[in-house]
């Protein structure tokens, strides 16, 4: 069975103060596109495995959130192996989501697989157990994230219908931690929910992400990339996530960013709904 794991841009993120815990509670607007990597899982006789083609992840000891995800239903299911292939078209690193995407997909489809019954409820429990932006890609919808990116706001009815959104990313990547550890946290602000209600065309310099003084300070072609986003039209640009990907919304097809980034444009879609 296959399935298509969605990438998310973050209109706005504000890191509001950090937890007893060690994490940060934030505010976010989450927003889901369909630039996405493709994941099958079928059954296998013989051992669980994932093997990977496309965009190349990092060579390190971290298992793949696809493994953690099946592991996770293993133990309280009796899952036989599995064979998962990803193919990965949304960039690791970039602040797009895709490991997230990739691994509430898994749960989706092998409760479909399976059979397991699992209500959304229920996959949200577990999407929790495995990171923070997890449980968004069970909804998969536009929404409000507030505490650690994982309890929503689904009163916010809001679409970008219409609108053109080009996704750069350059070949930097950001380590989240390293992002955070140099985050200023500011809990004295007007509500992101507030300040999405205002015309798109005044979000320029109201609506902001906290994380870009430190993309932009450290990575110079992160900062030209929003710079080129409004030198083209856009109506509002912003890093996504903790970057390293940057977007922009414009009225009209940017047809011409093309030439202005080159390789770094690697998305552009209309919204229709």
């Amino acid at each position: 069975m296959i399935t298509f794991p969605k990438c998310k841009i973050n209109i706005g993120l504000h890191v509001l103060n950090k937890r007893p815990d060690g994490y940060h509670n934030i505010e976010t607007f989450f927003y889901p596109l369909n630039l996405t990597d493709g994941l099958e899982i079928i059954q296998t006789d013989s051992y669980t495995e994932i093997t990977l083609s496309g965009k190349k992840l990092p060579d390190d000891d971290k298992p793949n959130l696809c493994i953690l995800a099946y592991e996770l239903l293993k133990k309280d299911y009796d899952l036989p192996p599995v064979k998962i292939h990803l193919h990965k078209k949304i960039p690791h690193g970039a602040g797009l989501g895709g490991g997230s995407s990739d691994a509430a997909e898994t749960l989706k489809l092998l409760n479909q697989i399976f059979h397991l019954e699992l209500n959304t409820e229920k996959l949200i429990e577990y999407a929790k157990k495995i990171g923070s932006d997890i449980p968004f890609f069970i909804y998969n919808k536009p929404l409000i994230a507030k505490e650690k990116g994982d309890v929503f706001d689904d009163s916010f009815d809001f679409s970008l219908k219409g609108y053109y959104i080009a996704i750069g990313c350059p070949k930097e990547t950001i380590n989240t931690k390293d992002a955070y550890n140099n985050i200023k946290p500011d809990e004295k602000r007007e509500s992101l929910k507030i300040l999405l209600a205002k015309p798109i065309d005044k979000w320029k310099g109201l609506i902001n992400n906290d994380f870009e003084d430190f993309a932009f300070n450290n990575y110079p072609n992160i900062l030209k990339l929003k710079q080129a986003f409004y030198s083209k039209g856009a109506v509002y640009a912003s890093l996504t996530g903790s970057g390293a990907a940057v977007y922009g919304i414009f009225k009209e097809n940017p047809y011409s960013l093309k030439k202005e980034i080159g390789n770094n444009l690697i998305w552009v879609e209309k919204i229709n709904s």
